[in-house]
This record gives C-alpha cells, sequence and structure tokens, in this order.
C-alpha cells in the first residue's frame, strides 16, 4: 500500500485533484457515449423508419464494442504503456463519431456505433489500469470512488444534454459533440497525461502471453466472483438505460425533458453509492458494502418486477429503479477495488475483464427489453430482477463460501 501511495504522490508534473478529473472523465465517455442519445430513441426510430428493438440494437452494438474493446485496449497497454493505445483510440473515436452522423440506414448506425463503443473502451480500460498502477489498498478504494463520483455525474448530465441539443438540431448534434469530446480528451491526454507505466514493469504483448494472463486471472475464484457480481449487475442497469426511454414516454407519457430528469435522479443515487464506499471504507469493509449492496438490489428488483406485473403508476416504478441504481454506485466501487487489489501486474488486462462481463451481459440485455413491443415493462422488471438475483449468488457462493472455508481452516 505504501508502495502505490507513493507513486501517487510522485505523479511528477500533475497535481492529484487534475489527475483524477481527467481519468474521470475518460470514463465519462463511457456513459456520454451511452446515454446522451436516449432522448432521440424514438426519433430515430422515426428517422430510419424501424421499431424499437432495432433501435435499441445499436444500444447492443456499442455495448459489444466497449466489451471486445477492452479485451484489446486492456492487454496493449499492459505491453506498450497506458498513454500510446489511449491516444490511438480517442482518434478512432472521434471519427467513428462523426460517421455515425452520415450513416444512410440503421444497418450502418449500428455498425458504427459498435466502432464507437470499441474506441470508447480505452478510456474505461486504461484510466482503470492507471488508477491500479498509482495506488493499492485503502488508497485505491479512495481513489477509485472519487473517480467514481466524478464518472457517475454525467448520467446526470448526458439525458439532459441530448435533450437539450434536441431544442435546438436533431439527432446528428448529439453525435457532433460526441466526436468534440473525443477530440478534446485527445488533445488534453497528448498534453498533460504522463506515462504511469514505466518499461520494466511491463508484460510481453504477443497473443500467447496474454491468453495466459486472462486464464491466471479468471481462475482466481474471488476475482471471478466480484467480476460476476459487479457484471450481472451492471448488465441488468443496460436493459434499464435501453427500456426506460420507450417505457416512461409511450407508456406514461414523458416528455424527454422529464425522462432526462427521472434518469438524472438516479445519477444522484450513483453518485451516493460511491462516496459512501469511498467516504466510510474505514468503519465498513468494502466486502460489507458489496454484500448490503447486493441485497438491496435484489429487493428493489423484486419490487419493481411485481409493480410492472400489475402495471402499477410511473412513482411505483422509479422509486425501486432508484434503489438498484443507488446499488450500482456501492457494487461498482467496492468490487472493482476488490478484484484489483492482487492484480498489479496485469492491472490492465484485469481491468478489461471487469469491464468485459457489464457490457456483454448488457448487450444481451437491451434487446430483450423491446422483445414484448413497446407498451409493456414487463420484461424490464423480469431482466432486472433477474440479473440481481444471479449477481448475488455469484458473490454468496464464489467468495463468501471461500471465506467461510479459509476461516474454518
Amino acid at each position: 500500500m505504501k508502495e502505490g501511495t507513493n507513486r501517487m504522490k510522485n505523479l511528477a508534473g500533475m497535481k492529484r485533484s487534475r489527475f483524477v478529473i481527467l481519468l474521470g472523465a475518460l470514463t465519462a465517455m463511457i456513459p456520454f457515449t451511452i446515454d446522451m442519445y436516449l432522448p432521440a430513441f424514438p426519433t430515430l426510430a422515426d428517422v430510419y423508419h424501424t421499431n424499437a428493438s432495432a433501435v435499441q440494437l445499436s444500444l447492443t452494438a456499442c455495448l459489444l464494442g466497449l466489451a471486445f474493446g477492452q479485451l484489446v485496449t486492456g492487454p496493449l497497454s499492459d505491453s506498450l504503456g497506458r498513454k500510446k493505445p489511449l491516444i490511438i483510440f480517442l482518434i478512432a473515436y472521434a471519427i467513428a463519431s462523426v460517421a455515425c452522423i452520415f450513416a444512410p440506414n440503421i444497418y450502418i448506425f449500428v455498425g458504427l456505433r459498435f466502432v464507437q463503443g470499441f474506441a470508447a473502451s480505452a478510456g474505461l480500460v486504461i484510466s482503470r489500469a492507471i488508477v491500479r498502477d498509482v495506488s493499492s489498498g485503502s488508497e485505491l478504494t479512495r481513489l477509485f470512488a472519487l473517480l467514481m463520483v466524478v464518472n457517475n455525474l454525467v448520467p446526470l448530465l448526458a439525458p439532459s444534454v441530448g435533450s437539450t441539443v434536441l431544442l435546438f438540431a436533431d439527432w446528428k448534434g448529439i453525435f457532433l459533440i460526441l466526436s468534440l469530446l473525443g477530440l478534446i480528451l485527445l488533445f488534453v491526454s497528448a498534453w498533460r497525461l504522463e506515462e504511469t507505466l514505466p518499461p520494466e514493469r511491463r508484460v510481453p504483448g504477443n497473443l500467447t502471453e496474454t491468453f495466459s494472463n486472462f486464464s491466471i486471472i479468471i481462475k482466481n475464484r474471488k476475482f471471478t466472483g466480484y467480476a460476476l457480481a459487479q457484471g450481472l449487475l451492471i448488465g441488468g442497469v443496460f436493459a434499464y438505460v435501453a427500456g426506460t426511454p420507450f417505457i416512461y414516454q409511450n407508456i406514461y407519457g414523458v416528455s424527454p425533458q422529464v425522462f432526462s430528469i427521472l434518469f438524472g435522479m438516479n445519477g444522484i443515487g450513483l453518485i451516493f453509492g460511491s462516496y459512501a464506499v469511498g467516504r466510510f471504507s474505514h468503519l465498513w469493509s468494502e466486502k460489507k458494502f458489496l454484500e448490503v449492496a447486493l441485497y438491496t438490489a435484489t429487493a428493489a428488483g423484486a419490487v419493481l418486477l411485481a409493480v410492472v406485473l400489475v402495471d402499477g403508476p410511473l412513482w411505483a416504478v422509479v422509486i425501486p429503479i432508484f434503489f438498484f441504481v443507488t446499488s450500482i454506485g456501492v457494487v461498482g466501487t467496492a468490487s472493482f477495488t476488490l478484484a484489483m487489489e492482487e492484480q498489479s501486474r496485469v492491472a490492465g488486462s484485469a481491468s478489461a475483464l471487469l469491464g468485459l462481463l457489464p457490457f456483454v451481459l448488457g448487450a444481451v440485455a437491451a434487446p430483450l427489453v423491446g422483445v414484448a413491443g413497446e407498451e409493456t415493462a414487463v420484461p424490464l422488471g423480469l431482466i432486472i430482477f433477474t440479473m440481481c438475483l444471479l449477481a448475488l449468488l455469484a458473490y454468496l457462493f464464489l467468495v463468501k463460501r471461500l471465506d467461510h472455508k479459509v476461516n474454518a481452516n
């Protein structure tokens, strides 16, 4: 822990606050890329003369890009350093965002969203690896919690920014802003971000070594348990992200602006959850935070499913979703810290695996929300409850049971 703290203090030319803000901005590419165009879902369906499921497929493509992009950027950053791969992928992100504006049909739009997500993955996986490069122990928890607070501000802003853009321009304006975001982060990273992985700490970048690293990491039962708990729960979030634009606006008749407010309220919960872990980790262990959050999320998912089965009112849908999303802030911070603690040598690859599951599961869950049509919320409730229950079971059987065995011996 002392070594990690010293690395954090010795980041030449970069103040801690500026360092965290930059890393937060890089991870914020993900929610901006995912959330900002949500208010335009109904508009995109009209523009491309298609249905809700086809538009949601563009979200699925983006999530798959984010998932598989991490499998590339993680090992690359372990072998080439953090900065060079980041710069390359930021250039690709800006180009892909502009290309989305000129997509002539929904199929090409979906393909470009995959490319956009693939490029955006570098911001997430490399920023997390950098955090592990410069910290460990309680310092890792505090720094990652602070990073998550910065990152979780974006769900408050992204849909609101998107709906505001729609007041003055069409949906293409949203992707123009995303392109400008990529360019700004490109120039700031090239100018201000310093390399945190020196050559002597890098690992071979050949394919055999990459798969060997992945295999070693996955065989760690605790790491797998934390990864599944986080991945399944966040996978449920993407079902919420894909489903609520249609459910709130088509079923309950709210405007894009009201939808943005309801969506943004959950960002407050995310921020609170992340902040609580970093602020009170000296009173409650990360494992305790994680366990309570998993039980809370499962209970919220059960309530949500019951409400949508009886066609309950909007407020009865909003409340359990708020508690479910708040739990994500806790689980995301605590599970990352616990999973990464023993992965300093291959932090990029470990970060990639942690990021893979949420996006793969989210890519599967997102289009399923619309399979029963745009006039029912039952698939959303069923998917969220199932994901929460599976996340809880993964933690109990892969992490807690192993802890009991160790303590018994």
